[in-house]
């Protein structure tokens, strides 16, 4: 990636998906590869990794996943840019309970690329970034409901 893509990119997010007790089943995956072809987003990263019951980690090759899974996370198979470090995959794994396995998906929102770039380009910067949990976004309409 030259400095050019940079300026041009859009937000990077990472999502640690956590598995107890297995390993992901690749349901989701077409869902995830249909936002690849539609150009919304761009994966930099996908790792797997397993925390065992006395909390070592492991880094999980696709191929460890099972032929079937495997072949469902086939397509993303070397998805690396580098930003990643062991460092990293340590500390996803502390928010990792004993006995699970995760995938941490690092990827460019390439629908906001051309907003987040002229942004920049406007001397505008980014000063706070977040996310609401879905369960918080219930709780909060159920309490809303009761009070209605």
């Amino acid at each position: 990636m030259n400095g050019n893509d940079v300026t041009e990119m859009g937000p990077v997010d990472y999502l640690l998906i956590e598995w107890p007790d297995q390993q992901p089943t690749g349901e989701a995956m077409p869902y995830l590869v249909d936002l690849v072809d539609r150009g919304l987003i761009r994966i930099l990263d996908l790792l797997f990794i397993a925390k065992g019951e006395d909390g070592s980690v492991v880094r999980l090759e696709i191929a460890d996943l099972g032929e079937e899974v495997a072949s469902s996370f086939a397509v993303f198979e070397g998805a690396s840019s580098g930003l990643l470090s062991d460092d990293d995959m340590g500390e996803a794994a502390q928010a990792l309970e004993p006995g699970t396995s995760a995938a941490l998906l690092v990827f460019e929102n390439r629908w906001a690329a051309p907003f987040a770039a002229a942004m920049r380009r406007s001397g505008g910067q980014l000063v706070a970034s977040g996310r609401i949990p879905i369960q918080d976004i219930l709780a909060a309409l159920d309490a809303a409901e009761a009070e209605a």
